[in-house]
């Protein structure tokens, strides 16, 4: 009998939210006014419910008092701080488009967005690490910019204060959850960023079921590490959170592995985020074992796949005995599939879960958009409330991806069981093609992580006269481990690796070339290689 088709959906006897994300933060506030919803660990400051809706209502007031009507875009630039999500749930209180800006982004990048979004104005930090965002600003001649800490914000919080709470009624009494709300820009890894442009009952929903699929409650405490202007923290973290009476807790503006671990000990949470670099700096960190992480239960690492070996060890030495693995991408707000609590070790290490409530996925040939079998390769689609309302101002780059029948191609090769689990195998373009066999870098990745010298690994395919391309391994080393030889790992991986899928190249590097969400840029990795190489 031959394999099922690839093909999945999310049954579900909760209902999705007909809500905007104003109204949800307030039925939050009805609910848990005394509670804890919001800490910044680095200056100490603490919000309740109550406290956090007060202090989104000032800074909503204040930008409708400047001008900014449902619709208009306004930039956030900066790191980690409470202020960020002030302005979240403020422009989405009166309608605005937030335009959630890279902390890592350069003058000509802040440009593009700025223009492409059509931004009315930008809340944006002074400066962050090696990030002058004044000069920035200056540098490309945009003057609709409130400085966080300085005396342009505290006008803008109290510039509101004679339209009154009657006012911010009347304008949330004008939006429909399907309005605009955020504008998330895609590091390409050609050309400039797209704008995936998300709704209310994109992000609002996402959120509330990856808080449902984690078991959240109001008694969680979320240790979020990762970067807000992501979905990463702002849906799966901040409105995971809220839609819950969840706490969120920042360790620190930037990631930082030290100030993470003591957050989880001084505020007692429940739950930590982070992409596989992240645990993986964490575990390495001299003072682990000192930390008390006895409070953690759950968490979510996404962002990358994640290696089996630091799953492991996540679930035993960090008591995250419930982990959850989420997969998505911006254009879908962002999660499409997630591991449940009642998964063994097996799936939540070697699959990235089943499809989330209400979301629908299937594994389609690339050429010619069939379905596959069960177990057979092919590209990874999704379709259901997550998927994006489409690039900002870009409809020839939407049609692109989201097809007539509303499908998001995700450009990432999976494969699915006959139980509905996902198993990511790579990227299309990552795939290498050497001498006709088609190799998967990940199952090649997964095999080195058992090398009891190796802390972390990627393998990418490099140009190669006589097979059309070769592997190439880039390794970082466990600290005190000697540097590793092409030779070294070749023995390692003799007898128990194909003799086409054994690296012939080895990179020992300290760190990999990222995004600033935890993205490796093996673009990037190619290029230097192929230089390093010479043309090898």
């Amino acid at each position: 009998m031959s394999a099922g088709p690839s093909y999945a959906s999310g049954v579900s006897a909760t209902p999705l939210l007909g809500d905007t994300v104003g109204d949800d933060l307030e039925r939050a506030v009805a609910r848990f006014g005394d509670r804890e919803a919001l800490v910044e660990v680095a200056t100490g400051r603490r919000w309740t419910y109550a406290e956090l809706d007060a202090e989104v209502n000032r800074v909503a007031l204040g930008l409708m008092a400047r001008g900014v009507a449902k619709g208009d875009r306004v930039g956030i630039w900066a790191p980690n701080c409470a202020e960020w999500t002030f302005v979240q749930y403020a422009t989405a209180k009166i309608g605005a488009v937030l335009v959630t800006v890279n902390p890592a982004y350069r003058a000509h990048e802040l440009r593009h967005v700025v223009e492409q979004s059509g931004m009315k104005l930008l809340v944006s930090a002074t400066a962050h690490r090696t990030s002058d965002y004044r000069a920035m600003v200056c540098e490309i001649g945009f003057t609709g910019v409130v400085y966080i800490g300085e005396p342009g914000w505290e006008t803008l919080l109290d510039g509101g204060a004679a339209l009154g709470r009657a006012a911010l009624r009347e304008r949330m009494a004008t939006l429909s959850f399907d309005d605009p709300i955020n504008i998330q820009y895609t590091s390409g890894t050609t050309g400039f960023p797209k704008g995936a442009t998300l709704s209310h009952h994109n992000i609002l929903n996402n959120g509330f079921f990856v808080g449902e699929m984690i078991g959240y409650t109001e008694h969680d405490r979320i240790c979020l590490p990762v970067p807000l202007y992501h979905c990463f923290g702002m849906v799966m973290g901040n409105l995971a959170a809220t839609s819950h009476g969840s706490c969120v807790v920042l360790p620190s503006p930037g990631f930082d592995p030290g100030e993470t671990l003591r957050a989880v000990q001084e505020e007692r949470c429940t739950s930590l985020y982070g992409v596989p670099t992240m645990f993986i700096a964490e575990l390495a960190h001299p003072g682990f074992a000192a930390f008390d992480l006895s409070t953690l239960r759950t968490g979510i690492m996404a962002g990358s796949p994640c290696p089996v070996e630091v799953m492991k060890r996540v679930v035993g030495e960090m008591h995250m005995s419930e982990v959850a693995i989420c997969y998505g991408m911006t254009e879908t707000s962002p999660v499409s599939t997630m591991t449940r609590r009642e998964d063994d070790l097996a799936r939540r290490t070697g699959t990235v879960g089943r499809c989330l409530p209400h979301v629908e996925v299937k594994v389609v040939h690339p050429e010619s958009g069939l379905t596959v079998p069960h177990g057979v390769p092919g590209e990874l689609c999704t379709r259901g409330y997550s998927v994006m309302l489409g690039y900002w101002d870009r409809p020839a780059d939407t049609a692109e991806v989201i097809d007539a029948a509303r499908w998001m191609h995700t450009g990432d090769l999976a494969t699915m069981d006959e139980h509905g689990y996902v198993n990511i195998v790579g990227r299309i373009k990552d795939m290498v093609i050497r001498g006709g066999e088609n190799i998967y870098p990940r199952e090649i990745e997964e095999f080195l992580y058992t090398h009891p010298d190796i802390d972390d690994v990627q393998v990418i395919g490099v140009p190669d006269e006589k097979y059309g391309e070769e592997l190439m391994a880039w390794v970082v080393m466990r600290q005190g481990a000697p540097p590793l030889t092409a030779e070294a790992l070749r023995e390692f991986c003799a007898g128990r690796l194909a003799h086409y899928k054994i690296p012939r190249y080895v990179q020992v590097v300290d760190a990999f070339p990222m995004t600033v969400t935890g993205k490796i840029r093996k673009v990037e990795m190619r290029e230097r290689a192929v230089r390093d190489l010479g043309g090898a």
